[in-house]
């Protein structure tokens, strides 16, 4: 599976301002050749096609023949990019306006947006904790990256491929890609459901609660000082408008790996805390697709659900999952939160009340965060048979 593995680069004076010169010049290069690429093919621009009109002056410009190379293939991955998003309705229908104003004008490339160096532009001295790395300035040799020991090991046994060259909040950094082995999935003595919502982010099966109250009263903070600055209309209440929010989806990110390393970790049986189920469990997961224009929420909630970050939660589960070798399936979430576990009664009058579950049939009454969890774990075993039974033999 590939993962990727971000370092922070510690250059001197000197190789600070050179990297960041041509991290700036390779963006507006890409904004140009997007530009022309637009004027001439709209967003239909192939690499053939903006290699033989842009690579000369790319060339005039400082390039080299690799980075030439490379601003050529971003603006035309992002013209692609951008189309299939457009074919898959990600941007509205047909005559939406920001349909239109996605398909009137050229792709344009912040200046700190990440470029592209491949190994001919960049070697790693993992012993040394060095790089060398292409620049307009000519070669920098030894510039120096910090990680974790963990992050190093990675590099070292699994790097594979080309690296992104970002700058952030005025450090440099570099991400890249490690191709780490699948482990053997086990075969599983059981699945743990997982429910998600709002108010709880997410509720095993087993009663465990991870629950978002925290985490939306941090929010709720979050849009208050959101709103004073917004009143402010200034230069600086927009820079500080803008580093809130990578803030608070920073928080939302960390609280998310908690809950996701939990359930990986409780599945696994590698906890070390006593009595938290049995190992070598899967994980059930409903499968939560287009359930923002599926839900319909009062006005005062919309931007609650907006910031829910239930699809964060799932991919984290999920690639942790696949990284331990735990077993991992979406299912069907139709009534989970409406059907009794143990009767199989679905009714709407289940569930009268968010929080309470009482079966009109059997009497059986639980949170109903839980009962859904339960639902899913059932849902889970049952598609895991289905999906991983033999083929028949022929006839």
């Amino acid at each position: 599976m590939k993962l990727v593995v971000q370092v922070k680069l510690t250059p001197d004076a000197m190789q600070t301002a050179a990297i960041g010169r041509t991290l700036r010049a390779a963006n507006e290069a890409a904004t140009w050749v997007s530009a022309l690429s637009f004027k001439h093919f709209c967003l239909k621009g192939s690499v053939r096609e903006l290699r033989k009109l842009c690579y000369g002056e790319l060339k005039a410009r400082g390039f080299g023949a690799q980075a030439a190379q490379h601003v050529i293939k971003r603006v035309a991955d992002a013209c692609t990019t951008l189309r299939a998003s457009i074919k898959a309705g990600n941007l509205g229908p047909e005559h939406s306006k920001r349909r239109w104003r996605a398909e009137s004008k050229p792709i344009a490339f912040r200046s700190d947006a990440a470029h592209t160096y491949d190994d001919r532009c960049l070697s790693w001295n993992y012993d040394a904790q060095t790089v060398s790395i292409w620049t307009l300035d000519g070669r920098h040799k030894h510039v120096r990256f910090a990680c974790s020991p963990g992050a190093l090991k990675q590099l070292t046994e699994h790097r594979k491929g080309e690296s992104d060259l970002i700058e952030r909040d005025g450090g440099l950094f570099l991400v890249a890609t490690i191709d780490v082995p699948d482990p053997e999935v086990f075969d599983p003595k059981g699945f743990i459901g997982v429910d998600r919502g709002i108010t709880n982010l997410a509720t095993t099966s087993d009663g465990d609660n991870h629950t978002g109250r925290r985490l939306a009263r941090y929010r709720t903070w979050q849009a208050r000082k959101k709103a004073e600055l917004q009143a402010r209309e200034t230069r600086s209440a927009k820079q500080l408008l803008s580093k809130r929010g990578r803030r608070e989806a920073r928080h939302a990110t960390h609280v998310n790996h908690k809950i996701s390393k939990t359930v990986v970790a409780v599945a696994w049986g590698h906890l070390p805390a006593e009595g938290w189920g049995s190992a070598e469990r899967g994980i059930a997961l409903e499968e939560l697709g287009g359930i923002r224009e599926r839900v319909t929420v009062p006005r005062d909630q919309r931007a609650r659900q907006s910031s829910w970050p239930f699809h964060q939660l799932g991919a984290f589960i999920a690639y942790k999952a696949k990284r331990a070798g735990v077993p991992f399936i979406e299912v069907d979430p139709a009534y989970t939160s409406q059907r009794c576990p143990r009767c199989g009664h679905t009714e709407r009058a289940n569930r009268r009340t968010r929080d309470h579950f009482p079966c009109r049939r059997c009497g059986l009454a639980g949170p109903a965060d839980h009962v859904a969890g339960a639902n899913i774990a059932k849902r889970g075993a049952t598609a895991w048979v289905l999906v991983n039974m033999p083929d028949p033999a022929p006839a």
